[in-house]
Order: structure tokens, then C-alpha cells, then sequence
């Protein structure tokens, strides 16, 4: 339920209305109610003189006598806390207040500062006194007044209608900013091989929004292409910093800034960052130096808040001191898993980041920065921390030896772990997801959570996005058949509304499931629907895309590479999306259908399973059931998803009203980053309330 803020910008979080002699007939309710200025209700002085929504909801409560209405918000910041009943006892209505919760006698109430605040409650409330006690028991109602259902659920409705008066403009502020220090191999738009980047690229400016001043840390890659004038907005930092790698000797890095949506984007330069390829690699394969270059960027970021003086910019100044060593460290995945090794083997014994704290976020299991234990030498770290990186390859690994294993450090000297959703944070713990860690993540589990990513809702809008062929919304849905017949165009494919159209975007690797898709295209051509893939990746899947497309010209289109644009007119043409992947932290694809109205099909793993909600034709609507948002199927195989892909279509087919409800049913989602922010922000919490876990 969406319920907005008072005149005054005060945050509606609760009403609740419990039908008396029936409570568990009705209950509506939220969390809570906060009033960040001083004093009673009605007394603050910048409430407003005429009546809020919030208050119509009480006096509607309190003039029938059907419902015990509570407004009960916690301690502000001022250590106040206001409590308002609209309440009926036996003798009677009436509305009591006091500044600690406690019923008062209307006798005792300051009317010359409170009557016009509450004075639409008191209209429709009895005059009589209040009974003594604190909670009075409710009316008893007999059986021929009692309200029906009915006329409970049609009041409610009156109530929701008052609720939306006023609509909630901006993000909520928190009342425990942090400094928090994101630190990870890719930040979009500068630089992006998947969902970490749009992570890195997002979240921080959704808690920047909510008061935290954050700082991403990122190398700064020169690949020789046009992304490379990304960079030409960043300014060139008068610090540089020497750092020392142990066996590597010293190295000097500089630093670029860029302040973007309250956000200091810090770049890391060095020239083990400056040449062609993508991050990580390039056509030859993966770079041999990865470690040290991600070392590197883990060291620098250590540096990055004691000595960079950009802390300025969160407040509007054009420079300032350096953020300090009170700072929350975010390490994203392996390439930045040494921060929190650093932050405890050489910082804190020196006497430097005692207040700090540390979070390793696991985004890909299958990567852990894994070399052969002669790189020990090359990390700058004392030769104590040996054990802490020791590592022995499991019994299925196709090597042996020695080793150094960099999460699994992360792992153990960071204060808390997390990954992108809560099905894959149990699924790391099992040995069949866990790849070779899973007994370590086990030894954190008390530490160990899960939240699912956000999506940028004004990049991903179909009302207005400039690559689609038309916009539509939750309330016109005209827009998606125009886009689905501009699709169909495009590809080649015959123009029809009636046929189904499939679509599969991603990597084009055993991950992703591509061959289980391309698997399915004969039973799904049979079925009469068309089938268009996008992705690059293995050469023998792009390969086989192409051979596909040959066989069944009227049915397939395999579009090798990618393309956002493609990406957006996919998403938007489509009437659903396939995604097969055998296992997924959290995924971002199927959000981004929702969203567009496209529904999913999905393997029932790691955040897919989360966020897809299985279609349910039998949910009743005016009872609070929610219809599902797409279908999950197990295992990642080709006949548990062609079942369910038969379930689909003739929902599609059969009961169009049915389908278009699920449609909407996505596209109503919060897939928002501001309610990951809020999420993480109690991981936050927990994570500087506690000792850390390694002293030093």
C-alpha cells in the first residue's frame, strides 16, 4: 500500500483498522507513523491548520464507532514521541492525546494550541469524557448493528481514497547518515560487462538521495574506443598516492573525480589500466596481471578517503577535507575482496580505521580470485595472513596445489557478507552453489544476507522511452501492441498481435542457459510462436543462433552481439521473456520485463525465484491475493520449461483479461533502488553497531 506524506512532509508508515468483535476479519496496517518536528500532534508548529489525510482517516474511524484507528509514530530525533487515538469505549467516542502515548481528559488538553490542528477529529468525535485507563476495552456491538464485509472493505476504500491526497515527492532521509565507500572493478556508464556495473552505477545515488555521503571506487580504464570519452568529465586530483605491493615494489597511482548525482566518483589511473579489451580481458582471453591490477585498485581505495580532499562536494563546495577513517567499505565481489584483508592486516594495526567497517558483496559466486600460492608475495600483506588466504582446491577441481584463494579472504576478515538476493545467500552455503566455499560462508552465516538489486526506473520506462516505437503505462496499455508489431516488423517476421512473440537476452554461456533456448525453438515453432534471441558470447552458441535462424527463417531470429536500444525494443515488443539460466545471483532481465509489461519465464534459482511470483488464476483480488507475476519451472532443462511455457500460452490465448492483469501486476512492482537503499542501509547499521570482526 502507497501511502504518502502530510502537508507538512511528515511520512504516513502506519494506519491500522481492526474491526472490533472480529479482529481477524480486517486488519490494514503499515509500520509507522514519524513526525520529525517537537511536540503533540496538533501542537508542532508547522502542522497545518487544516485537516491532513491522515486525520480524515481517524475522524472517519472515530464518527462511525466501527474502528479503532492508532497513530502511533516512534521517538523522533528531538526524543518525542506523539501517540493519537480516535477511540469509542463503552460511555462513548472520543479522541484523547498526550505527549507520552497515555490517554489524557479532554479537561487537561491546551485547547488554545491544539484545537485547530485536530479540530476535523473533534467535530466527528463524542465530547464525552475519556475513561481512566490507558487502552479502554472496545464497544460491544451487537449482531444487528455489526457492519458487514462489505461495508467494512467500502469504508476502507473511502479511507485509501483520502490517503492519496498527498503523494510522496521525494526519498525519505535517514536518520544515520554514513560515509560509505563502494569500491568495484566497474561502475556504469563509464564502465559495464553486466549487472555489477549497473550496481555500482545506481545504488550509491539512491542512498546519496536518502543523506549518505557515498564515494564509488573504480579503476580508470583507456580501452582506445569512444567509451573512453566518458571519462573527459573527471578531473584530474592533485594527489597522488604511493602504495606498497609487497614483491611489486612501490607504485604511484593518481586519482580522478567526478561529483554526479551527490555521488564523488573516484577513477583510479595507472597504466595497467590503459589497453584494449574490456576489463578483464581481450580477445586472447583473461589479462594475466588481474590480480595485480585489482590490488591495486583495493589499495588505492584504502587511500582513497584519508587523503583525497573531495569531501566537500556532498554539501556544495568545490573541495573540502578528505571523508576520514570513520567510512563504511563496500568491496564488490573478488577484484576489490582484499579491501577488507587490508583494512584489518595493515590498517588497524597502525592505528588507522579503528572505526571502520567493512562488507564484502558477493555478485558471482564462480569467480574468487584464485592463483597459485607464489602470488601471496605480491599483495602487500604480512606474511600472518597466510592462513586467512590459504586455499585447497576441492576434490573436483580440475587442478591442484598450493593456493591463494582472495574471496574466501574477504569472507572471513569482513564484517558482514551479502549477496544480490536471499535465495542465492542460502544457495552459496549449499556444495552445490557454495564452488568450493561453501563450509566458509557456513562458519558466517549469522552474518551473512541477501537483497535484491534495484533497477533505474527512468532508463527502463516504457512511457517514455526514446527507443521504443510507442510509450504506454499501466493505465494504456495501447502502446505495447504498437511495439510488438514495430518488433515483429524489424525482425521479419509476420505482423500479427495473435501470435505469441518470446524474446532471451544475455550472455551467451552455459550460465545463461542460451542451448536450452535454442533446445526449444522446434517444440516452440510447432506451437506457432516466434523467438528472437540477443547476446554475444561463446562462438559456438552465436554459431549455432545463426544455424537455427536458417532452419526456421518464420519462427527465429538469433541477433548476435548487443545493443541497448535492441535490449529496450525487445523488452518492450515482447509478451514474454525466457530466462533458463542455471543459476542467477539475482538478474536483472527479469525486472526489467516486469517493468515493460513483458511476462517472465523463469528457472526457479537464486533472485529469479525472489522476484518471479507464480501466476495464480484463482487469486481474489478483493482479498488482498496477489495474481502472481510470471512462471518459474524446474530444472533448467528444456521440457520443465516448455510446460511452462504451455501454462503461458493458453493463459495468453484463452483468457486475455487474465493475461493483461498479469501484465500489470509487474509493472506495479517496486523493482525501485530506493528500496534496496533502504535495505541495505539496516545491513549498514548492524555492520558499524558491531566490534569488527578481525582487530587487526
Amino acid at each position: 500500500m502507497d501511502l504518502p506524506r502530510l502537508a507538512t512532509g511528515h511520512k504516513i508508515y502506519s494506519l491500522q483498522l481492526l474491526r472490533r468483535q472480529q479482529p481477524n476479519a480486517l486488519k490494514i496496517s503499515a509500520d509507522q507513523v514519524h513526525w520529525p518536528t517537537r511536540g503533540v500532534l496538533g501542537r508542532a508548529t508547522s502542522c497545518p491548520q487544516n485537516s491532513t489525510p491522515i486525520q480524515n482517516a481517524a475522524s472517519i474511524a472515530a464518527k462511525r464507532g466501527r474502528y479503532w484507528t492508532s497513530l502511533c509514530p516512534p521517538i523522533c530525533k528531538e526524543r518525542d514521541s506523539v501517540r493519537c487515538y480516535a477511540k469509542r469505549s463503552r460511555a462513548g467516542s472520543a479522541l484523547d492525546m498526550d505527549k507520552t502515548g497515555k490517554q489524557a481528559s479532554p479537561q487537561s488538553t491546551d485547547s488554545s494550541s491544539s484545537t485547530a490542528s485536530v479540530d476535523s477529529l473533534q467535530r466527528s468525535a463524542s465530547t464525552t469524557a475519556a475513561p481512566s485507563s490507558a487502552e479502554p476495552e472496545p464497544a460491544v456491538h451487537s449482531s444487528s448493528t455489526r457492519p458487514s464485509d462489505e461495508e467494512l472493505l467500502q469504508e476502507w476504500q473511502e479511507v485509501k481514497k483520502n490517503l492519496k491526497e498527498e503523494p510522496q515527492k521525494s526519498s525519505p532521509q535517514t536518520d544515520s547518515p554514513l560515509d560509505t565507500i563502494f569500491v568495484s572493478s566497474e561502475v556504469a556508464p563509464w564502465s559495464k560487462t553486466g549487472g555489477l556495473g549497473d550496481v555500482a552505477g545506481s545504488l550509491p545515488i539512491a542512498l546519496a538521495g536518502r543523506g549518505h555521503r557515498v564515494m564509488v571506487v573504480a579503476p580508470r580504464y583507456m580501452h582506445g574506443t569512444k567509451a573512453d570519452k566518458l571519462y573527459d568529465s573527471t578531473q584530474l586530483l592533485d594527489v597522488k598516492a604511493q602504495l606498497d605491493l609487497g614483491e611489486c615494489g612501490m607504485q604511484e597511482v593518481s586519482f580522478y573525480h567526478q561529483h554526479k548525482n551527490n555521488v564523488d566518483f573516484v577513477f583510479v589511473d595507472h597504466p595497467v589500466y590503459h589497453r584494449p579489451g574490456n576489463p578483464y580481458a581481450d580477445e586472447h582471453g583473461a589479462f594475466g596481471d588481474n590480480v595485480f591490477r585489482y590490488t591495486l585498485l583495493s589499495m588505492a581505495a584504502c587511500e582513497a578517503p584519508l587523503v583525497l580532499p573531495i569531501g566537500g562536494y556532498r554539501s556544495g563546495q568545490t573541495e573540502g577535507l578528505p571523508y576520514g577513517e570513520r567510512c563504511l567499505f563496500v568491496a564488490n565481489d573478488w577484484h576489490a575482496a582484499l579491501v577488507p584483508s587490508f583494512l584489518a592486516a595493515k590498517y588497524r594495526r597502525n592505528g588507522v580505521y579503528t572505526d571502520a567497517r567493512s562488507i564484502v558483496a558477493i555478485h558471482n559466486m564462480s569467480h574468487q580470485g584464485v592463483e597459485p600460492s607464489s602470488f601471496f608475495g605480491r599483495l602487500g600483506l604480512p606474511s600472518d595472513w597466510w592462513d586467512v588466504l590459504e586455499w585447497k582446491f576441492p576434490d573436483w577441481a580440475a587442478v591442484t596445489g598450493p593456493a591463494i584463494n582472495i574471496l574466501k579472504g574477504a569472507i572471513l576478515a569482513a564484517d558482514r557478507v551479502m549477496t544480490v538476493s536471499q535465495g542465492y545467500a542460502w544457495e552459496i552455503t549449499t556444495s552445490e552453489g557454495g564452488w568450493g566455499l561453501h563450509e566458509v560462508l557456513q562458519s558466517r552465516q549469522d552474518k551473512l544476507n541477501g537483497i535484491v538489486n534495484g533497477i533505474d526506473m527512468s532508463e527502463w520506462d516504457p512511457s517514455n522511452d526514446a527507443d521504443t516505437e510507442a510509450a504506454y503505462s499501466i493505465d494504456d496499455l495501447s502502446g505495447k501492441a504498437k511495439c510488438k508489431a514495430a518488433l515483429q516488423k524489424e525482425l521479419g517476421f509476420d505482423v500479427d498481435p495473435k501470435i505469441p512473440l518470446l524474446g532471451w537476452i544475455g550472455r551467451l554461456d552455459f550460465q545463461k542457459g542460451p542451448d536450452v533456448v535454442l533446445q526449444s525453438v522446434e517444440p516452440m515453432a510447432q506451437r506457432g510462436c516466434q523467438m528472437v534471441m540477443l547476446g554475444s558470447g561463446v562462438p559456438e552458441y552465436e554459431q549455432q543462433m545463426r544455424r537455427v535462424e536458417q532452419e526456421r527463417p518464420d519462427h527465429f531470429r538469433g541477433w548476435v552481439g548487443f545493443s541497448i536500444p535492441v535490449s529496450h525494443r525487445i523488452m518492450a515488443g515482447c509478451d514474454i521473456l525466457l530466462m533458463p539460466s542455471r543459476f542467477e545471483p539475482c538478474g536483472l532481465n527479469q525486472l526489467f520485463a516486469m517493468r515493460y509489461g513483458t511476462i517472465p519465464i523463469a528457472h526457479a534459482t537464486g533472485g529469479l525465484r525472489d522476484t518471479i511470483e507464480d501466476y495464480n488464476p484463482f487469486a481474489l483480488a478483493d482479498k488482498g491475493e496477489s495474481i502472481g507475476t510470471g512462471w518459474t519451472f524446474t530444472p533448467p532443462e528444456v521440457q520443465p520449461m516448455m510446460q511452462a511455457l504451455d501454462l503461458a500460452l493458453q493463459t495468453y490465448k484463452e483468457h486475455p483479461e487474465s493475461w493483461q492483469k498479469l501484465m500489470c501486476s509487474g509493472m506495479q512492482q517496486d523493482l525501485s533502488w530506493d528500496r534496496s537503499a533502504q535495505q541495505y542501509e539496516q545491513i549498514f547499521q548492524w555492520a558499524m553497531m558491531d566490534p569488527p570482526t578481525r582487530p587487526g
